[in-house]
């Protein structure tokens, strides 16, 4: 585990990788939407939507301790996991530092189901084809072309922000949300206690 005061307390994919393996591994909160869980996560990890997890949190808390690490995609929603857990009593958690991407790029062993687009993937899609097509209607449309200048300011500022409104909004279409997520479900599976092992149990 690797922390610095500026920042939440993260586990690299090698240290956590090493507790699973000797059987010492933490409880896995994956916070991505249940689409992207179903596409690929941890074995052993629990799917707790970051939305769900927010609006939840006061309940979760009660089956949740300090041996807890947060996996999102890249780190960002996993680290906004954090802070609301922070606020509703539950400090010290961990993030899985660079989220899936890297536990991916490690080599690590993953649970993979239906394959779709990662968010990201879908966003460039969009957006660049808003470019595209405004860019080309603007040679014929006076001002169309402002619309890839909205566009281009809305990802600029994505960037500065670390969050993304385009994201968020195709997170809530259908095929990227998956399986609905019943908090009563989620519930019962922390307490059931189980947490990443080298088999996935």
């Amino acid at each position: 585990m690797t922390t610095d005061a500026s920042r939440t307390p993260v586990f690299t994919p090698a240290a956590l990788q090493h507790l699973i393996e000797t059987g010492d591994g933490p409880r896995l909160i994956d916070v991505r939407t249940s689409g992207e869980f179903e596409t690929g996560h941890i074995p052993g990890a629990h799917n707790v939507p970051l939305d769900t997890l927010r609006e939840h949190r006061a309940e979760l808390r009660g089956h949740l301790d300090e041996d807890v690490v947060l996996v999102c995609r890249a780190g960002s929603r996993a680290a906004q996991a954090e802070e609301a857990l922070a606020e509703a009593g539950l400090p010290n958690l961990r993030v899985l530092d660079g989220g899936m991407m890297a536990w991916e790029a490690s080599g690590a062993p993953v649970d993979r189901g239906r394959q779709s687009w990662a968010l990201e993937r879908q966003v460039r899609l969009v957006a660049g084809s808003i470019v595209l097509v405004s860019g080309v209607v603007g040679f014929f449309v006076p001002g169309v072309h402002l619309i890839g200048t909205a566009i281009g300011a809305g990802l600029t500022f994505a960037a500065l922000s670390d969050t993304c409104a385009l994201g968020m909004m195709l997170s809530k279409l259908p095929y990227n949300r998956g399986p609905r997520t019943d908090v009563g479900t989620v519930v019962a599976s922390l307490r059931s206690g189980s947490r990443a092992s080298k088999s996935g149990a």
